[in-house]
């Protein structure tokens, strides 16, 4: 069975995609239709807010990461039960981390024959805004590109003048007009909006957002745009890769043994990939979730998955509860296997250094953290396993991505087991800290993209529960 879809794209980011994605899935879900969202590239804020606005978890879609037949088998596999599948493009339609454009939103749009509704900032422009879309009707002409949606239109004769100039010369149509409001504005920081765990106001903001995109976008039209995608074949790419076990397949190989993996959620570590932790389900584990916050000691657990975040804007916090940082010392002094991406890092260092001020971490990688204005690695990462550790075999490739604005002090002659082929990492060249049994890099990795992490975890953890030790592992952003 085919399921209705719908991309949401714009010609540049900060055109106010993300905004109408959220109130799409807000006032269709009201309306009692079931979506899910899912969010091109790689990304964990959007699609926070994505799954709260829908309902369902936002899973990602990333040429870079997985290799098509993975990718387009999860989108197959996560549009079950679904009513429409609501995508949220990257960056501008067009750009790509390949060449030739390949994996870029637009590729994506194509290879799933999904409708692309274009979001066009408005601001300071009338009829250029015919002309642009215009060029990105023709870049790649087989872009199905089938509305427009106008943002930051000014005043009613403002939209008249766009909207006559787009059905005149672009031939397609004009599905809504959205005016400038402040109160639509989720706020902003380095990587975009605030995530959806660190604001109060969350779910009155997708309320309004919903609302909004209701009064003024022609939803009746949308949905018909995108049930003509259901008479549209897509997947035609041969399904027998073994890079991502189906979910049904997974289920049915699932490994018997059950260990207990515990998953720091807060405030402060919230970037975790809803495959990432199916992946450990399937394979045996238990999740256990800790607030890094309130919970004063390490439960029993035979694993400790941190995921990603913003430490440096809690580090009084993290240094506050010390008893905790002190339960996942010792259990990494006595042999605990931790697995640590950006924050997990950060969070297993001595100290973290943020505005002039310093604030004792973990303490089990002697190394100090500072944040810096700039970013220090931004984009996506290809390493080598280059060192022995817990988790991969030595030779394996390993892809994924980093954004982070810290970078380790006084860290010399810690040996890393990542040679970095593209990206930054810890110093431009290697990445992944071993100490003991800990893994702690600034890359982040996706279950699609490293179907054997969660394998090999979940062994860890069994192995170290068979001998009567506790087992970490560690993600973060």
């Amino acid at each position: 069975m085919q399921t209705a879809r719908l991309m949401i794209a714009a010609p540049q980011g900060r055109s106010g995609k993300t905004a109408v994605a959220i109130g799409l899935c807000a006032s269709l879900r009201e309306s009692g239709l079931i979506i899910k969202p899912f969010k091109k590239g790689p990304d964990y804020i959007d699609p926070s807010w994505l799954s709260a606005a829908a309902g369902l978890p936002c899973s990602n879609l990333d040429l870079f990461m997985f290799d098509p037949s993975a990718l387009l088998r999860s989108f197959r596999e996560g549009c079950e039960r679904a009513d429409l599948a609501l995508i949220e493009a990257s960056m501008g339609l067009y750009d790509s981390p390949l060449d030739e454009g390949e994996g870029s939103s637009a590729w994506l749009a194509r290879e799933l024959q999904s409708p692309v509704i274009l979001v066009v900032n408005c601001s300071r422009m009338t009829r250029s805004a015919a002309a642009m879309v215009s060029g990105y009707l023709n870049f790649e002409p087989t872009t199905p590109i089938a509305g427009v949606i106008l943002n930051y239109v000014g005043n009613p004769r403002h939209e008249r003048t766009i909207t006559k100039a787009i059905e005149q010369h672009c031939d397609i149509p004009v599905l809504g007009a959205l005016p400038r409001d402040e109160r639509l504005a989720i706020r902003e920081r380095h990587l975009g909006i605030v995530p959806l765990q660190e604001q109060a106001e969350a779910a009155t903001m997708i309320d309004r957002i919903g609302s909004t995109i209701k009064q003024y976008v022609d939803i009746k039209r949308i949905l018909s745009i995108a049930h003509v995608s259901e008479r549209s074949t897509y997947l035609a790419r041969d399904d027998r890769s073994d890079s991502v076990l189906s979910t049904k397949a997974a289920t049915r190989q699932s490994i018997s043994i059950k260990v207990k993996i515990g998953v720091l959620a807060d405030r402060a570590f919230s970037f975790y990939y809803p495959e990432n932790l199916d992946a450990l389900q399937r394979n045996g584990a238990q999740l256990v979730y800790i607030d890094s916050f309130a919970d004063k000691h390490l439960p029993a657990v035979d694993a400790l998955y941190i995921g990603g975040g913003f430490p440096e804007l809690y580090a009084s916090e993290l240094e506050a509860n010390n008893s905790l940082r002190q339960d996942i010392k010792a259990g990494v002094e006595s042999g605990l296997p931790v697995y640590a991406e950006c924050a997990g890092l950060i969070y297993l260092c001595r100290s973290l250094l943020t505005e002039g001020k310093a604030y004792d971490m973990v303490g089990v990688i002697p190394a100090d953290v500072v944040i810096e204005k700039k970013p220090q690695g931004h984009g996506y990462v290809t390493a080598e396993v280059t060192e022995r550790n817990p988790f991969f075999p030595e030779g394996t490739t390993l892809k994924g991505h980093e954004f982070h604005h810290s970078r380790l002090l006084n860290s010399g002659g810690q040996p890393c087991a990542y040679r970095v082929i593209r990206g930054n990492g810890i110093d431009g060249k290697t990445d992944g800290i071993v100490y003991k049994n800990v893994l702690a890099s600034y890359m982040h990795l996706h279950a699609l993209g490293a179907p054997s992490w969660a394998q090999n975890f979940v062994k860890l953890a069994s192995a170290g529960k068979n001998a009567e030790k506790r087992i970490t592992v560690i993600t973060g952003g």
